[in-house]
């Protein structure tokens, strides 16, 4: 990307008075830059410009947060500017409601991943990779030009490759090629249909070339059969990167090897490429074809979660436990995109940014363990509650929100995905909602046998939490504690933009009409005019067609 495309791009009149979506991307960028360059023999300098560089970068994101308009379903901050001309190629950033909160997402959990861990060597490397992650991340959430999205996606596959193999632990290399490899895989299938629809949909110049986001929803070009094969392309790529049964087996090791920066910012930013690419570019590009594939995603999905507990219940590593539970959480997520109402991909989206914050957290918690006792293994833990209340005490916390206890934030994504499939696929949400017992029994099951009972030999010395540690935690605790009482100012600004997605499905989509319940109408299968008093049912559900809550 030359320089003058740079200088354009900042000065862009599509932008605010500050190009803050440009300065997303490129602040990390250039961090990693001057990382790169800076002597070896100093990696105190590198330390301090990656935690400089994604604390700027969070800020800026609090800020998107704060200027971003409520009301508004379209896209914001807009920043546009050709790159190759012929091919109608552009640098093109935009965010909406859908993308806004895993921006501020990305800007939180990254300076959070480098103040609770620090390489065991190699630190210039390491915290250059990092923050070219960040990079990458940030990059693929804004992007509005398809390809520059895959460019961004496949800008995260190399750091999150180096950061596994050189700094991982055991089986580093194998966990690191199996889960390039799978990518790559997947992203070949992407590239694919994303030139094929590039082509085909003919939305540039004069029926020309065009990888424009907003153009392409524009056409209706693409023949039924055509705009299934491409949505199957792009699906392969997005359900491996979730991921999704039966894609999944590179995620447990990699999470198990990685280190646990890697692990914080795989669980909390990069698994959440693969659900948000589902829901920008395969129910926004292809909608008949997302109604037609509805079926088999809700079914892996299910499968996923149910599956994914099952099996995380199984294992004997703590951090492969969580790796698992992954799998299950993520089945949440994907589901509620495809029961393609309101409620569900509200939820949906919800859980994104739940995960990433409790299993984030989580991961954190796990680092903080293996730095004491350097294991992860079940058997070689016990009683340490007795000896580290404080961190039993927030270990607690974090995994019944993991579990979704009411009252914190893993409760209020998984109940509105569960709404949503249960008016739209009844029989998926009730099996489904077994996972959330599965995730009960596996997570008090392993807190039972590391936590409680008398620490032996090993584990009687095992420090509880340290001021720094706690420092980094309390972020994450505030916004499990937030987000589980009061999620209605995410709600708020997530609604207008997936309310725009299920109106382009219903306008697009012959015969297809979101499926809703009026008040919980249709699932009482309540009669009309039946007990009713003054006009409103005895349950509070009025009559007239108006909310119950007038």
């Amino acid at each position: 990307m030359s320089a003058s495309l740079l200088s354009t791009v900042f000065a862009s009149e599509g932008a605010a008075s500050f190009p803050i979506l440009p300065a997303l991307v490129f602040v990390p960028l250039v961090g990693a830059i001057l990382i790169a360059i800076m002597p070896s023999s100093r990696p105190e300098l590198s330390r301090q410009m990656a935690i400089l560089t994604a604390l700027l970068t969070g800020i800026l994101s609090i800020a998107l947060l704060v200027q971003f308009k409520t009301d508004d379903a379209g896209f914001q901050f807009v920043v546009q500017q050709t790159w190759v001309k012929s091919l109608d190629i552009k640098f093109f950033l935009g965010v909406d409601g859908i993308s806004l909160f895993l921006v501020v997402l990305t800007g939180i959990l990254f300076p959070i991943a480098l103040f609770a861990a620090k390489p065991e060597h190699s630190p210039k490397g390491y915290y250059a990779w990092l923050t070219l992650l960040m990079a990458g991340c940030m990059g693929a959430f804004l992007s509005l030009d398809l390809f520059l999205f895959f460019l961004m996606f496949e800008i995260t596959l190399v750091p999150l490759y180096m950061l596994i193999g050189k700094w991982g632990h055991g089986r580093r290399i194998y966990a690191a090629t199996k889960f390039f490899l799978y990518t790559m895989l997947g992203s070949a299938f992407m590239l694919v249909s994303i030139v094929t629809l590039a082509v085909l949909a003919g939305a540039g110049d004069k029926g020309g070339v065009s990888f424009d986001f907003t153009k392409i929803i524009a056409t209706d070009n693409l023949a039924t059969s055509t705009g299934r094969w491409l949505f199957l392309g792009m699906a392969i790529a997005f359900a491996v990167k979730v991921p999704s049964f039966p894609f999944h087996t590179w995620l447990p090791d990699a999470h198990t090897e990685a280190p646990t920066a890697g692990s914080i910012d795989l669980a909390g930013i990069l698994l959440k490429l693969g659900t948000y690419g589902f829901l920008r570019y395969g129910l926004e590009l292809f909608p008949e074809a997302t109604v037609w594939f509805a079926p088999v995603m809700l079914t892996l999905a299910t499968i996923g979660v149910v599956y994914g507990g099952i099996v995380a219940a199984m294992q004997r590593n703590l951090k492969r436990l969580v790796a698992y539970s992954s799998v299950a959480h993520m089945g949440f997520a994907l589901m509620g995109l495809f029961a393609l109402n309101v409620e569900g991909i509200e939820g949906s989206v919800l859980q994104m940014v739940n995960h990433g914050i409790t299993t984030g957290a989580l991961f954190i918690l796990l680092g903080f363990l293996y730095t004491r006792r350097h294991t992860y293994e079940i058997s070689q833990l016990k009683g340490i509650g007795k000896v580290a209340p404080i961190f039993a005490g927030v270990f607690t916390l974090v995994m019944l929100a993991s579990i979704g206890v009411p009252g914190l934030n893993g409760f209020v994504g998984e109940f509105l995905v569960l709404l949503g499939t249960f008016v739209a696929h009844r029989w998926w949400a009730v099996i489904a909602a077994t996972g959330v017992i599965i995730a009960a029994l596996y997570l008090l099951w392993a807190y039972q046998r590391v936590f409680q009972g008398e620490p032996d030999e090993a584990n009687k010395n095992f420090p509880d939490l340290k001021i720094s540690e706690k420092l980094v935690m309390v972020p994450l605790v505030g916004l499990i504690i937030f987000l589980g009482i009061y999620p209605k100012p995410v709600l708020d600004r997530i609604a207008p933009s997936v309310k725009r997605v299920v109106t382009r499905l219903e306008v697009k989509v012959d015969g297809f009409h979101e499926p809703i319940t009026r008040n919980g109408a249709d699932l009482l299968h309540i009669t009309e005019g039946s007990q009713v008093m003054n006009g409103e049912h005895s349950l509070g559900v009025a009559t007239n067609g108006q909310g119950a809550n007038q």
